[in-house]
């Protein structure tokens, strides 16, 4: 219903995606902390290259701390875990790993939070191990948390809350947030910067870009995000957590996006227009059900497939018609509202595209649900994960991707290894790398995978990539013509490609329901593991 049949109806509401009953409203002309964002982005963009590259010495009396702390984990791992090669080894390095980056404190259990959700990107054992530390950090002093809300307020904290909780909600690597009552009445949550992150963040990257050169090819757990490339794909996420004036942007950024889209099954909270600052971010609280919680979900009357279904519609459509997405899709930063919509939490890690990412994005989407593998090698390559001088036409030769596709649980033990050897070293040789949008949107897919494991396993994923892949068309048609020079009027799905994509090839259904595709996934694994 429109604004003139409900004059109580908050007018931000038909510009973001934001709650119809909020404390307040945002109109984004009037927020003072919002002003000169676009230049303070671009100067903490240009930051990382000074931050992570390898001068003659780093901070030394850091590099002595991180030094002791990596080399009491790796010495011992190559006296004992090494020699026994396999799993042990790797499982034995991770939990070494872990244990020393728990030690070194807040940027490096963040780096651990960011690993921790990269499944399919990094070896099992280490994203398992990685996990332990999630939300594990020790929260800072009342004191200090007092000290930086009124430094950064200017005024004291009884002047602006009615209440504030000393014990947090939750406590991160970065900040830590807290339930508090604004002296005008409204349920608020404050997240708050840990007064000294930023120093110690910037002392570490410099240790991490002098240490993470040494680290190449000596330890199995990197795979195409090599060690200096991880670094400084840690280091574009990290810096910009560091000013929540941006996060509170991005908040306005999504919202915004999900309401142009029409993609009102998400909920973004208000930021709060007066009580945000570098350190310091105000929002309205959000009440609802865990992402995971199946029994509450279900015991609420909530329609679980469609909770997946609108999370697959507003990240696919964010991502390819306006290049911005949530970066740190996981179970801490979201959850069901008891109408269904799902609510998106802490937006630190938000991309955003380039004009050509974006262009490279639409095509990968576009040329996967098609079957044209030129076309999603070419993106591939406009994304970053391979040189710009990379030829199209040999690297579709040298992966095998001219021949028929092979069933991966056709292959027996040996062969299934070798393949994955094969490909691995032909990649490493082309020079590929896992650039930061991509890396982010994997993170997401793997998020979404799990989720339908658990919210919807009977779901068919080859009619749901066809009928969203359809719908995008529908409606972004003309757009998507005008971006790619191209014509999408004859634009068909190719429910083969879409299987092949999720490596089934030797099967003739037209569905595939998620419990199937896991089947396979098990069968693979068992392979795998009694290979090592």
């Amino acid at each position: 219903m429109d604004h003139t049949e409900h004059s109580d109806r908050p007018t931000d509401v038909e510009r973001f995606t934001f709650t119809t009953d909020g404390p307040w409203q945002v109109h984004r002309e009037d927020l003072t902390w919002a002003r000169g964002l676009p230049v303070l982005r671009h100067s903490v963009r240009r930051q990382v290259p000074t931050l992570t590259s390898r001068r003659r010495l780093p901070p030394l009396p850091r590099l002595a701390v991180v030094a002791g702390r990596l080399g009491a984990a790796l010495v011992p791992w190559a006296l004992r875990d090494r020699r026994a090669g396999g799993s042990r080894s790797v499982a034995g390095l991770s939990r070494r790993l872990r244990v020393a980056a728990e030690r070194l404190g807040p940027t490096y259990i963040k780096l651990g939070q960011i690993i921790s959700s990269g499944e399919g990107l990094f070896p099992a054992e280490l994203v398992e191990e990685f996990k332990l530390c999630r939300d594990k950090v020790r929260p800072e002093p009342w004191d200090q948390v007092r000290r930086v809300v009124e430094e950064d307020l200017g005024r004291p904290i009884e002047a602006v809350f009615s209440s504030f909780d000393p014990t947090p909600i939750a406590a991160a690597s970065i900040a830590q947030v807290h339930a508090a009552t604004l002296r005008t009445g409204e349920d608020v949550v404050v997240k708050v910067q840990r007064p000294t992150i930023r120093q110690r963040v910037e002392q570490d990257l410099r240790v991490m870009s002098w240490i993470a050169p040494l680290l190449v090819g000596r330890i199995p757990v990197a795979a195409l995000a090599n060690p200096p490339a991880l670094v400084e794909l840690f280091a574009e996420t990290i810096t910009e957590e560091l000013d929540f004036r941006l996060e509170a942007e991005n908040m306005l950024d999504v919202a915004e996006v999900f309401a142009l889209l029409d993609q009102r099954g998400f909920v973004i909270a208000r930021p709060h227009p007066d009580l945000v600052t570098r350190r310091v971010l105000t929002m309205e609280r959000l009440r609802g059900f865990e992402f995971d919680d199946l029994d509450a979900l279900q015991s609420a009357g909530i329609d679980t497939e469609a909770v997946i279904r609108t999370g697959m519609a507003g990240f696919t459509e964010g991502c390819i018609v306006h290049g911005i997405f949530h970066g740190d899709l996981h179970g801490g930063n979201l959850f069901v509202l008891d109408d269904g919509r799902i609510a998106l939490l802490d937006f630190g890690i938000t991309a955003r595209m380039t004009e050509l990412e974006r262009s490279a994005f639409l095509r990968l989407m576009l040329c996967g649900a098609t079957g044209d593998i030129p076309g999603q090698i070419a993106a591939f390559r406009d994304l970053g994960a391979l040189p710009a001088d990379t030829d199209v036409d040999d690297v579709i030769r040298s992966l095998g991707l001219d021949q028929a596709p092979v069933d991966p649980t056709s292959l027996d033990q040996e062969q299934l290894v070798g393949e994955i050897q094969r490909i691995t070293k032909e990649l490493l040789g082309m020079g590929a790398r896992l650039p930061k949008i991509l890396m982010l949107y994997v993170k997401n897919l793997v998020f979404l995978d799990g989720a339908i494991a658990r919210l919807a396993p009977d779901l068919d994923l080859v009619g749901e990539i066809s009928n969203l892949s359809v719908r995008l068309v529908t409606v972004h048609g003309a757009r998507f013509a005008a971006d790619l020079g191209i014509q999408v009027d004859g634009f068909t799905v190719d429910t083969s490609a879409i299987k092949a994509g999720l490596g089934v090839v030797d099967d003739d259904s037209d569905t595939l329901t998620y419990r199937e595709l896991q089947a396979r996934r098990d069968m693979i694994r068992r392979r795998l593991e009694s290979r090592r």
